[in-house]
């Protein structure tokens, strides 16, 4: 891990900013519009007040099929690291959307998120780059992009897996300029 990365992970643990699936803008290297607000789950004792997230339709183009979703939006830094965090469960067909707003580099961990999490990576187009399966919850292990990235879907964990979802797949939604 580079000492920068290590700053940065260390500074934010520090700061008490350990929020499910926290996205960190990792060293480069080189708004969709929903249905109003709805309030997240209810929390676990001792957790933070509900935050609302706009909510949303996409669908993913597979092999052997589309693939719809309801989602929860997060747009804002606010919600990007509240993201899922406190959550005991979640629907066989919902999920989380992040947008970065840009395509960059970033990480997800799952500090204070209770379910395991399917993470969709996915690029400006829509395309699915890459898919870390069961992301495992509490952990605070940082899970890369491994490339620039427009948006990160969250699903179930073993979701992609079951539906057949793979990298290559098209995601299609208002952020990545191609709803249908």
């Amino acid at each position: 891990m580079s000492a920068w990365k290590h700053k940065v992970i260390t500074g934010v643990m520090a700061l008490g900013l350990v929020g499910g699936t926290l996205p960190m803008l990792l060293p480069s290297g080189g708004g969709a519009q929903a249905p109003a607000a709805t309030p997240s789950a209810p929390p676990l004792p001792g957790a933070p007040s509900p935050m609302a997230f706009d909510r949303s339709t996409l669908t993913i183009e597979t092999s052997v099929g589309e693939r719809k979703f309801d989602v929860e939006l997060a747009l804002t830094p606010e919600q990007h690291q509240r993201g899922l965090m406190f959550r005991k469960s979640m629907g066989a067909m919902e999920g989380m959307l992040f947008d970065n707003g840009v395509e960059r580099p970033t990480a997800f961990w799952m500090a204070n998120t209770l379910i395991p999490l399917d993470m969709l990576f996915i690029a400006g187009d829509g395309t699915i780059v890459r898919i870390h399966p069961n992301a495992v919850p509490l952990s605070t292990d940082t899970i890369p992009s491994g490339a620039p990235v427009r948006g990160v879907l969250e699903l179930n964990g073993g979701a992609a897996r079951m539906l057949g979802i793979k990298p290559g797949d098209k995601v299609r939604h208002a952020i990545f300029g191609n709803a249908k």
